[in-house]
């Protein structure tokens, strides 16, 4: 019995919708800011943010495993950024609110971990071939 790998399209990896997520949530917070926030931080933040999902996408397209992981480790690199650099900056310098705060990094958390799964099963995909 042949053993067929399913292909998943991009948009369904519950990875890449998570990212898509924490862009959506990212967003909602920098549209917020007045201008010299989104010069100084804002733009900044979503661009690392948005970078997360870019590199999933990024990745996903590639054809060897080790392009794969190469752009995946950029977007746990990105989603570091995001979330433990200037969701954190922007919080202490009171520039959002307390409940956008806590759904950023609750979805940050779980993307985080399926994130370094997602890693991990690349690397498991390749031993298995």
């Amino acid at each position: 019995m042949e053993n067929k790998k399913k292909y998943i399209l991009l948009e369904n990896l519950e990875v890449y919708m998570l990212a898509r997520e924490l862009s959506s949530i990212g967003w909602d917070i920098y549209s917020n800011f007045d201008w010299q926030t989104k010069k100084i931080n804002g733009d900044q933040f979503i661009e690392s943010t948005d970078s997360v999902g870019a590199n999933i996408a990024e990745g996903y397209g590639r054809f060897h495993y080790l392009d794969k992981i190469k752009f995946y480790y950029n977007a746990r690199a990105s989603l570091m950024e995001s979330n433990n650099h200037w969701i954190e900056l922007l919080d202490k310098r009171i520039k959002l609110d307390k409940a956008n705060y806590k759904k950023f990094k609750e979805l940050a958390q779980k993307l985080s971990i399926k994130l370094n799964n997602f890693i991990s099963t690349t690397y498991k995909s390749k031993a298995e071939q």
